[in-house]
């Protein structure tokens, strides 16, 4: 099923069922297509009473069978006003044309519907006013690359449109270094190695990611022990690409997934983090003006130090 993007607003939608869907709630179908929607939203179209399957009103409950037709509505869209706020940004870097941020855990990257505020972009705006880039257009002003909600580290924001498409194109040639340290359950047989393993959509689960040769993109993650303990391992990660959710699904591939993920890991792990113990600690790029290498380095946040703390004793 092809999702649709959080701002493509349509009058009426039609989707056919297919057999990765059959059996799974449809609420649960559609927050999958309308991935950049809130869950909240979602939940409304059903309590609005705009959602049928075969021309006759349904529930969020509602399992459809292989084939049928799903009709939803949308609502006209509230136009969007990014609102500049005065958030405090930890910034490692910064000069005319980019600056490098230390994103703290928690916070959302850029703004989507039934989440306008609070997020990195409203703080940027207030921090940088018009000053950028305007590639991923006016929802996502200077983000080059994103870190889930709850992984915290380092992010690069670009100024302006040149800066944005070096930087760019940094990552799509594997130039750009990005470094991450995480806390993963167990011990792994080999302390550095390399997962070269294909990254694409669960069948059996469409909101989540999977190593998976059809329909998928290639991922390769490298990986170093730093200190092994009872129950978990801390470990350094390096990026070769930038899949969605690489590292947490890399690693759950290999049987050991991140400390504290809900979503890879168990579901009675460790609940007290509230998240992934993961963070981006270190980036290295070449200045698109200066041609200067930069590297930057992050130190570990409290919740990851505290973590470490606990499973040393």
């Amino acid at each position: 099923m092809e999702k649709i993007n959080a701002f493509e607003f349509n009058e009426l939608i039609s989707i056919k069922i297919d057999s990765d869907s059959v059996g799974e709630r449809l609420d649960k179908i559609l927050s999958v297509i309308l991935s950049d929607y809130s869950r909240s939203f979602v939940q409304n179209l059903f309590s609005d009473g705009l959602v049928f399957c075969n021309s006759k009103k349904v529930t969020k409950s509602f399992r459809p069978k292989f084939g049928d037709i799903i009709n939803f509505s949308v609502p006209e869209p509230k136009e969007l006003s990014l609102v500049p706020q005065n958030i405090p940004l930890d910034i490692l870097y910064e000069d005319n044309d980019l600056l490098v941020v230390n994103k703290p855990r928690g916070m959302v990257v850029h703004p989507a519907p039934g989440n306008y505020d609070s997020t990195l972009v409203n703080a940027l705006l207030w921090h940088c006013k018009d000053n950028l880039s305007g590639i991923n257009g006016v929802v996502r002003p200077g983000i080059v690359h994103r870190i889930d909600k709850d992984t915290s580290g380092l992010l690069l924001v670009a100024k302006n449109d040149v800066a944005h498409l070096s930087l760019s194109l940094q990552i799509s040639e594997h130039s750009l270094d990005r470094e991450y340290r995480a806390v993963i359950h167990g011990h792994l047989k080999e302390t550095e190695g390399t997962v070269d393993a294909p990254i694409g959509r669960s069948p059996n689960d469409r909101k989540k990611m999977c190593v998976i040769n059809q329909n998928s993109k290639n991922a390769v993650t490298h990986y170093r022990v730093i200190e092994e303990y009872k129950d978990f391992s801390f470990i350094q990660l390096k990026l070769e690409t930038g899949r969605t959710h690489q590292i947490r699904v890399h690693m759950s591939y290999l049987g050991h997934p991140v400390a504290g993920d809900y979503v890879y890991g168990p579901k009675n792990g460790v609940t007290y983090l509230n998240g992934q113990c993961l963070h981006a600690g270190i980036i290295g790029f070449t200045h698109p003006v200066t041609g200067e290498r930069i590297r930057l380095e992050s130190s570990l946040p409290d919740y990851f130090t505290d973590f470490l703390g606990r499973i040393k004793k």
